[in-house]
């Protein structure tokens, strides 16, 4: 995938996941991307170690894992947050 790409994927999934943790409000289109590019990072990851693809190109397979690994990145801040 290009950088365009990558940015595009990472705006969606890091939009879509704060929204589905409740970070929307607290988080910029800046923080939106780069948690959707570290999102789509960790969920190609976790995709790999389970035998499946991870992103691979800009389809709805990528924006999904990569939502999942937002989501999971997201909810591990929320609970570093809380403990604080």
């Amino acid at each position: 995938m290009g950088i365009l790409s990558w940015i595009i994927v990472g705006a969606l999934a890091g939009w879509i996941g704060s929204k589905i943790t409740g970070n929307d409000a607290s988080m910029g289109a800046g923080a939106n991307i780069l948690c959707g590019i570290v999102g789509a990072t960790i969920g190609g990851w976790i995709m790999s170690i389970i035998g499946k693809s991870g992103v691979n190109g800009f389809n709805i397979y990528s924006v999904l894992v990569a939502i999942l690994g937002s989501v999971i990145l997201l909810s591990i801040i929320n609970a570093i947050k809380k403990r604080k």
